[in-house]
């Protein structure tokens, strides 16, 4: 029942962070200055990202449940969880609202690292659950290129 409820809670604070991020990139995708930018050949249709976050936001939460009823210590697994969110959510508002390429590059390759230091250090007793960081490990690659041709071709 435990894991329930942390799940439901997980799900409703990742869901939170992609509407506030959303939020915060104003026109986003749509806006004039991104519609004009010189975009990487492998750029997802638009679509694609929804529904990668919503794949990926499930999984996520999930792992996390599972890895908050393990032995871990909860300060330490509540601590880097506050890091992955902010830095998802001030992606948005970083590179979309400021154009601020260089340092929305910085923040997502962090993001990166974050949820590299939950696959191979905090997820030792979880098992295969650590596997539901994949898909997220694997798009933030991809953003990461994506982000990185933006500021090397404009």
């Amino acid at each position: 029942m435990k894991k329930i409820w942390l799940l439901l809670i997980f799900l409703a604070i990742n869901f939170g962070g992609l509407a506030i991020g959303s939020f915060l990139m104003n026109e986003g995708p749509t806006s004039e200055w991104y519609s004009t930018l010189n975009k990487a050949p492998w750029t997802p249709y638009g679509w694609v990202f929804g529904v990668a976050w919503t794949a990926i936001m499930i999984c996520f939460s999930i792992y996390l449940a599972k890895l908050f009823t393990s032995e871990i210590n909860k300060t330490l697994i509540f601590s880097f969880f506050l890091i992955e969110f902010f830095l998802n959510v001030s992606w948005n508002y970083l590179f979309f609202n400021q154009h601020l390429v260089l340092t929305s590059l910085i923040g997502i390759i962090l993001l990166t690292l974050v949820l590299f230091y939950f696959y191979f250090n905090l997820s030792k007793n979880v098992g295969k659950y650590k596997y539901l960081l994949l898909p997220y490990m694997f798009w933030l690659c991809i953003a990461t290129s994506l982000n990185f041709y933006v500021l090397v071709n404009n």
